[in-house]
């Protein structure tokens, strides 16, 4: 049976945290061994946001490709690229801008909540509107049939699917319709309790020293009424706990019943956390070492060559259903 095709991607916009481990690349190491995919560092989509800002794009991406090494992405099950590396992706973009209606991206619920989340940047520009064409340039170029998503993404996969049809109808059938592939994303707070995010400076690094671990999951929040080791605790919202849910599964549930009854106390179960996610870490650490910037150049040059492979059939089809060839 031929495999699906699957397109995912990360905006190299900073270095990866111990929440993109968790919540993509796992899961991407899993659906490597079961479908044929396109893993894409999206710097074209970095601009959309970061156009002012570009000096450490480039060092990004090789930073974001080797901890996708490190943590089991393999380039010889999946496709390792950068998008601008591919010119098709703009072009095909280009197609889609032509026949996509303004109403269905001023009504995308992600353009109006990115707008108020960064209120600080200037957001009211054509690329930033249109970057969930771009983003159904990206899928649809491979025709892609699945697209690993969580559920706030699930707007862009029905818009894509709309391009897709809105395409299909005009100019023949070309594109398949994707379909979204929700992926259970474990919630990983950042060291205060928000959301894990640089610009809140509150993430743990997959290059994190063993120091910076230390320092940052003993400021970790816990409850805040457990003073004493034999305070019954309240750990529902405590982020150590949290940690050991994801990372620490078997025991989190004792560690949980031991919090309640006032049995173990928040410093020690912050070493026991400790322990783990260094553990973690230097297993990735020890890969990362065997990824010289050279083998990291040549990983990414052989998955353009695969990936344009792809690109230009695609591109040629479009061109002869439209008249352009």
């Amino acid at each position: 049976m031929k495999r699906k095709t699957i397109l995912s991607g990360m905006r190299p916009t900073g270095k990866l945290h111990i929440g993109h481990y968790a919540g993509v690349l796992t899961n991407w190491i899993k659906l490597q061994e079961e479908y044929n995919c396109f893993f894409m560092v999206a710097d074209l989509h970095a601009l959309t946001t970061e156009y002012d800002n570009t000096k450490d794009i480039k060092q990004n991406t090789y930073d974001i490709v080797a901890d996708w090494l490190s943590c089991g992405i393999n380039p010889q099950k999946a496709v390792i690229f950068c998008q601008s590396d591919v010119p098709e992706h703009s072009e095909l973009h280009l197609f889609f801008s032509m026949l996509t209606p303004l109403g269905w991206l001023y009504s995308c619920p992600t353009y109006k909540e990115q707008l108020r989340e960064q209120s600080s940047k200037d957001l009211k520009t054509y690329g930033f509107l249109g970057y969930p064409v771009l983003q159904a340039a990206d899928i649809l170029l491979y025709k892609a049939e699945v697209v690993p998503v969580g559920k706030d993404q699930i707007p862009h996969i029905e818009l894509t699917r709309e391009i897709a049809r809105r395409f299909n109808s005009f100019y023949g059938k070309c594109f398949p319709e994707p379909q979204a592939l929700l992926t259970e994303t474990p919630y990983i707070p950042g060291i205060d309790g928000r959301k894990m995010s640089k610009s809140y400076n509150n993430c743990i690094y997959l290059t994190d020293t063993e120091e910076d671990v230390r320092q940052k999951v003993m400021q970790m929040f816990t409850d805040p009424t457990k003073i004493r080791k034999n305070d019954p605790g309240n750990p529902e919202n405590c982020v150590v706990l949290a940690f050991h849910k994801v990372f620490n599964q078997n025991e989190a549930k004792d560690i949980e019943s031991l919090c309640r009854a006032g049995k173990l106390g928040c410093v020690e179960d912050k070493k026991n956390l400790i322990k783990i996610l260094i553990d973690i870490l230097q297993s990735i650490k020890e890969k990362r070492e065997k990824f010289t910037p050279k083998k990291i150049e040549e990983i990414i040059s052989e998955g353009q060559s695969k990936a344009s492979s792809v690109a230009k059939q695609t591109i040629n089809e479009v061109k002869n259903l439209i008249g352009l060839l």
